[in-house]
């Protein structure tokens, strides 16, 4: 295999992610970036930028309060304003700030807890208007990723050209350096764990909330920084697709799909995968297949040239599954760029990627989904898989074995033998001996059971 996978531990004895590189790596990609555009400094607030840019982490806690910033001008190294005593941390701990010459204690507005009148707004403004006079940039334009608005009013009114800087991230991030591509890899392989105890869990009477809990906790065990959520979705609520976890209970026959998203070292996973507790309906079946067919034709043309809009192409059009329009149907035949953030660049979807194509390029690291209902009006299948490209191709590295719909929960066994694992869930239907008129049909069939001459799908499910 091209891509390695470690133990979380440093050793001395094996070379393994080289978190100096790492940090190396990204800031010089986002340098390079800042470099080529018209933008004379970078300001960030995301917390996925700002970690990118000054490799520091603070704790998932601070995800949405937009409580941290950094400023990168060109020709110069970044400046972090920390939360708190955050900053003194960093001064102790991250050496490549250089102490407190570029770690400093920072607030901004907290999402609005500091209001406007508390004047933070205008003592941000000042602090960079500050730093941007010293290297002569006070009249090149600010590219700022996400920013609160006083903030922004206070900057323009301190005489600012503001810029959007998102697309500058997205395109330094865009490429994974071979770190990037290694942790990402570990990180997955934690949900291939995760998948296995959903495998082994999932049986009538247990209720989505339940398989939750067991992913959460086996995933924070395993190292994840943030189980970001566990989208646990089975029976009738599978079509249309809800993309939240609830407490309904499992019962004999019922699809379910799962997503789970978690982060280890701030690198993301984003991959379903369908089961079927006890046995599937021909119908899922058919479902499970075509949204297999679909997602590997994506796959096989994943390669370094190809534009998002050549992968597009051959998936469905939205009326071609029951929906009106691709907005409507927007990310269910889907695929997107995953790093520190679960959607970065690049993006594949009938909705824009005809009219915006994006060449696919070596380094690239993306998730590519399909879904597709069954016939019988209730049920679906969904099913990701996390793709580095290659020189040449792609290799997957979400490993969940998901060739064929997995059925799971205890192997029942009747008087003939194991009960099927493809059948109707009103066992009155699967009775071979009598018509739908109720006659007597004759001998039964041969085999080990009435049924298992209907069976399709591998015999995978554990006592």
């Amino acid at each position: 295999m091209a891509i390695h996978t470690y133990g979380t531990m440093g050793v001395d004895w094996e070379q393994r992610i080289d978190f100096e590189r790492l940090r190396t790596q990204r800031l010089d990609r986002i340098k390079q970036v800042l470099a080529r555009s018209d933008a004379g400094s970078l300001l960030l607030f995301d917390m996925n930028n700002v970690r990118y840019v000054t490799s520091t982490h603070i704790g998932t806690w601070a995800q949405d309060k937009v409580a941290r910033y950094t400023l990168l001008a060109k020709g110069s190294e970044p400046i972090l304003w920390d939360f708190g005593s955050a900053a003194r941390h960093h001064q102790l701990y991250a050496p490549w700030l250089d102490g407190a010459e570029r770690s400093r204690p920072g607030v901004s507005m907290l999402r609005g807890t500091i209001s406007p009148e508390m004047g933070r707004a205008e003592k941000v403004a000042a602090d960079i208007v500050a730093e941007l006079t010293e290297r002569g940039l006070q009249n090149e334009p600010v590219a700022i990723d996400l920013v609160e608005l006083p903030i922004l009013f206070a900057l323009q009114k301190a005489g600012l050209t503001i810029v959007d800087g998102q697309q500058l991230m997205l395109e330094a991030r865009k490429i994974k350096t071979v770190d990037e591509i290694s942790l990402l890899t570990h990180a997955a392989g934690m949900v291939d764990g995760a998948y296995q105890l959903v495998y082994e869990n999932l049986r009538p009477g247990v209720r989505e909330n339940d398989i939750v809990g067991l992913v959460t906790k086996f995933l924070y065990e395993h190292g994840s920084e943030m189980v970001e959520g566990v989208n646990a979705i089975s029976g009738e609520r599978c079509n249309p697709h809800p993309h939240v976890a609830s407490d309904r209970m499992l019962r004999p026959g019922d699809p379910a799909y799962f997503d789970i998203l978690q982060s280890y070292m701030g690198y993301r996973t984003c991959y379903y995968r369908t089961f079927v507790v006890g046995s599937a309906s021909r119908a899922q079946v058919s479902a499970y297949d075509t949204c297999r067919d679909l997602l590997d034709h994506a796959i096989s043309l994943i390669k370094p040239g190809v534009t998002t809009a050549e992968v597009v192409e051959i998936w469905p059009r939205a009326q071609d599954f029951g929906f009106p329009d691709e907005e409507l149907a927007f990310a269910l035949q889907y695929g997107h760029g995953i790093g520190l953030n679960i959607w970065e660049k690049p993006i594949f979807s009938r909705l824009v990627s005809f009219d915006h194509p994006e060449v696919i390029e070596e380094g690239m690291v993306f998730a590519l989904e399909t879904f597709w209902p069954a016939e019988d009006g209730w049920s679906a299948a969904r099913i990701e898989e996390e793709v580095v490209v290659t020189k040449d191709g792609c290799e997957i590295i979400s490993r969940f074995p998901a060739e064929q719909l997995m059925v799971t929960g205890p192997r029942y066994y009747s008087t003939a033998g194991p009960l099927a694992t493809v059948g109707d869930t009103q066992s009155a239907l699967n009775n071979p001996r009598v018509t739908p008129a109720g006659l007597p049909t004759g001998d039964l069939p041969t085999g080990d059971s009435g049924a298992t001459t209907l069976s399709t799908t591998p015999e995978l499910a554990t006592d």
